[in-house]
């Protein structure tokens, strides 16, 4: 056997051994350039995955192992933002992922499902982080435009949730599409999620839906945003400032007062939502800024940063004295983060207009 066979032969078992594993991760580390990989190792990849897909992990466990008992599962982050799940029945081990690994195979070697069939692969792990429903939304990315919103769009009065979850998802997908493609501010296909955002009864396919109107421009997605101020979902009420915004540097007198009402919601996550989004918004109100005063003291230590930073954005004073509010970096927040430097840079900037006087390091603190 020549050396190039040799290879070969170890390309195929490690490749083997990654479909095997249902790790889509593990498949994408040895999976080499298509045209490296022959045509009847092709088909081999593609028959063992669709194969284990159709079985599943639970059963492709039990047919290894020979035992009845219940699968313990385990989730576990795969490094790209979503999970799988590890699925052990005595000694043996799998990954749940087999169907994003077929799904993967096909985009690459150009063998592409059809929308039905991704949508099934989805709904059967319904968790918009679970790597089957990340891969299908990949893949669905980079399907014709016009034909992939339709059929989504055909979802939308679907009367189980977890389907119109995956069309507001697939329609998410296109509108960021068009903005990367594009490079542009603002989507067209944006405004067409408002009829349906007006309507959605779920709260978890309506923050899909309102994700996705925080890129349409115009003055309706503010509509939307102060009709949903008050929803019971702390999930729905997060994405209201990205709403009541509508050009990016001021708030209309109904904007600020429900901006100013959710920088006080009861939700931490609520609140934080808030506070990042203040961190970055141009607008000078007084109001927010005695807002910011407040979320300073937050419970959250990433809200308390997010605050100081945007009072010291504004150069407002008073962040000096915030800032004493963050406490020791608590583990899991980057000691790099800008805005941990964003009171040092206010005192420069004050120091070079001359602002403090004799130059001083510090400004008087306010609270």
């Amino acid at each position: 056997m020549s050396s190039e066979d040799g290879e070969a032969g170890q390309v195929r078992e490690a490749l083997l051994r990654a479909v095997d594993s249902g790790s889509l991760p593990q498949v994408e580390d040895v999976l080499p350039e298509p045209v490296h990989v022959g045509g009847p190792l092709r088909e081999e990849l593609l028959t063992r995955a669709r194969r284990l897909a159709r079985t599943g992990a639970e059963g492709v466990l039990r047919e290894r192992t020979g035992l009845t008992g219940p699968a313990q599962r385990t989730r576990e982050a795969d490094g790209t933002g979503s999970f799988h799940e590890r699925l052990t029945v005595g000694e043996l081990a799998l990954y749940d992922g087999q169907l994003a690994v077929l799904t993967a195979l096909e985009r690459h070697f150009r063998r592409p499902a059809s929308f039905g069939e991704l949508r099934d692969r989805a709904l059967a792990h319904p968790d918009r982080e679970h790597v089957v429903w990340a891969e299908v939304m990949l893949e669905l990315e980079h399907r014709p435009a016009d034909e992939t919103w339709d059929a989504a769009v055909r979802l939308s009065t679907d009367p189980d949730p977890v389907a119109r979850l995956f069309a507001a998802d697939v329609l998410l997908s296109q509108v960021v599409e068009e903005i990367v493609r594009g490079d542009v501010l603002y989507s067209e296909r944006a405004a067409l999620l408002l009829p349906w955002a007006r309507r959605e009864p779920d709260a978890a396919v309506l923050e899909v839906l309102l994700n996705g109107l925080t890129w349409a421009g115009g003055p309706e997605p503010e509509k939307v945003g102060l009709a949903y101020a008050g929803h019971p979902e702390p999930g729905v009420r997060a994405w209201m400032p990205m709403l009541l915004d509508t050009d990016g540097h001021s708030l209309s007198p109904e904007g600020l007062a429900a901006v100013l009402t959710l920088a006080g919601d009861p939700d931490p996550e609520v609140r934080g939502r808030v506070c990042a989004w203040l961190e970055g918004y141009q607008g000078r109100e007084p109001a927010i800024a005695d807002a910011l005063v407040v979320l300073s003291r937050d419970e959250r230590q990433r809200t308390r940063i997010d605050a100081v930073a945007a009072l010291a954005y504004r150069d407002d004073p008073r962040c000096v004295a915030a800032e004493r509010h963050i406490g020791p970096l608590e583990p899991g927040l980057d000691a790099e983060t800008l805005p941990l430097f964003a009171v040092m840079d206010h005192q420069r900037r004050m120091r070079e207009r001359g602002d403090y006087p004799g130059g001083s390091i510090h400004p008087p603190a306010q609270e």
